[in-house]
């Protein structure tokens, strides 16, 4: 096995053992990206010298006995929405600052302190205003989208090209792409992790979380970027979300047990919303996941999900104005430099009239409520992540069986919005094959702040399902 195939969590044991060094590791993906980056454009910026540097410094510190814990060494990709100093955070647009910033984001500090090394930033789709990443390649099929918005990051785990990364997600961004490219992909609850320094899309739906390989190794990134007290006023202290007596400051250890029990832990299905236009071999692969998660003790009950009918006009009813009130100046100065699907949205946003705005904001207020309630009665609630697989690039509708013709994007968008709207933790990972060849993914979702429980469903899932593979296989 080569180092860039070992997961986090497998990399960091043999850096701790003296078995592989933070050089040889970097030297390992460095190489991997160098053969498969051609093929699959994940990166919009490669930091290769710096990354080197940064891998001999975590190999001195290691060396001297100071070791910082298990990300030490360890090489990452970040979504180019999240500032890193000296790097330009282009938002894989020609509107992107041409300057890089001077600082670090919040995030992108967490983890050079937690001593990890940064190869460079993975390509998004525009500003994070959509889930196709139209200049990335889907790791397990080139002819199909990378899943958005957070498509880079995504194909660069699933390719061994970076060993975890970092992404965004607002309505979708970090667990479409997860899904259609077979990783794990966390969106945390809302206000758990800070936004600073992180190019928004719409301020009140926007979630930085990692990807990964396997669900520890989401754990351990989690960890690292959650282990500290929120300051006052900032983060999680303000963050609009339901809280049913969840605490402002997030746990220090989020580590899921090895164990595959889950006696005692009452899981939700829901009856209608999650199920409705899913393609067949998707669902089927869902429900086999959570006929496994029955096996391993937990309790299934049917649900009913609030307020369904309106959860994708609130997610637009929030998303598309505040977008918009973010690009105002740009959009009038520049328009013509932003792609067209990105200056189609931004302009209708202008349009939308504050009463709805107001409406939707209503709209989520009661939605909370009402899944606050709802987890009175589960621990955790089990869907798909995305109705299909990955469609093919370019595809712009898909119909279903019943005759409704949907955008992709609005496909795609349509499971992963409930926990936008609410600010619960969502974790996606993989399943399937369909009926393609291709992987879809299993969605958990949780309380607010207990991301610990819903990862230690995803890892009983992985131990049971033995689930956990090594980076995808790149085609010529």
């Amino acid at each position: 096995m080569q180092p860039y195939e070992l997961t986090l969590a497998g990399a960091a044991a043999a850096i701790r053992a003296g078995e592989l060094s933070p050089v040889e590791l970097t030297e390992s993906v460095l190489g991997r990206i160098g053969a498969v980056e051609g093929r699959l454009e994940a990166y919009v910026t490669l930091a290769a010298d710096s990354a080197r540097r940064s891998a001999v410094r975590a190999e001195r510190e290691i060396a001297a006995g100071r070791h910082r814990g298990p990300l030490h060494g360890i090489p990452f990709g970040l979504k180019d929405l999240i500032d890193a100093a000296g790097l330009p955070t282009t938002a894989s647009s020609r509107v992107g600052a041409p300057h890089p910033p001077a600082t670090d984001s919040a995030v992108a500090a967490r983890l050079s302190a937690a001593g990890a090394v940064l190869l460079g930033k993975t390509h998004t789709h525009e500003f994070g205003y959509g889930l196709t990443t139209p200049q990335t390649r889907n790791a397990r099929d080139h002819a199909r989208i990378a899943g958005g918005s957070s498509g880079g990051s995504a194909v660069a785990v699933a390719a061994g090209a970076a060993t975890f990364a970092l992404g965004t997600d607002t309505g979708g961004s970090i667990r479409v792409p997860a899904a259609l490219n077979g990783v794990v992909g966390l969106k945390p609850t809302y206000g758990l992790l800070p936004l600073h320094g992180v190019t928004s899309l719409s301020w009140s739906l926007d979630h930085v979380g990692p990807l990964t390989r396997t669900v520890e190794d989401a754990a351990l990134v989690l960890t690292a970027l959650a282990g500290h007290q929120s300051p006052p006023g900032t983060a999680a202290t303000t963050a609009p979300t339901i809280r049913s007596g969840s605490p402002a400051a997030p746990r220090a250890d989020l580590l899921p047990p090895e164990s595959a029990d889950l006696t005692g832990l009452r899981i939700g299905i829901p009856r209608q919303h999650y199920f409705e236009r899913v393609d067949p071999s998707v669902e089927a692969s869902v429900r086999a996941a959570i006929d496994q998660l029955q096996a391993c003790g937990a309790e299934l009950m049917d649900i009913d999900i609030p307020m369904a009918r309106y959860l994708q006009a609130t997610q637009w009813g929030l998303m598309v104005p505040e977008a918009t009130a973010a690009h105002e100046q740009t959009l009038r100065s520049v328009p013509e430099l932003y792609g067209e699907d990105v200056r189609a949205l931004l302009e209708a946003g202008a349009l939308v009239p504050a009463g709805d705005y107001l409406r939707a904001q209503r709209s989520r207020a009661l939605m909370r409520e009402a899944w606050t309630e709802l987890f009175q009665q589960v621990d955790v609630v089990a869907a798909p992540s995305v109705p299909m697989a990955a469609v093919r690039a370019g595809q712009q509708r898909v119909e279903w069986p019943d005759g409704t013709v949907e955008a992709v994007s609005d496909a795609y968008v349509r499971l992963c919005a409930p926990a936008n709207i609410t600010g619960i933790p969502a974790l996606s990972l993989p399943v399937g094959p369909d009926g393609t060849g291709l992987p879809a993914g299993l969605q958990l979702m949780g309380r607010p702040f207990d991301e610990a429980t819903v990862l230690r469903v995803g890892r009983a899932y992985e131990t049971a399902s033995g689930s956990v593979g090594g980076p995808v296989p790149v085609a010529a």
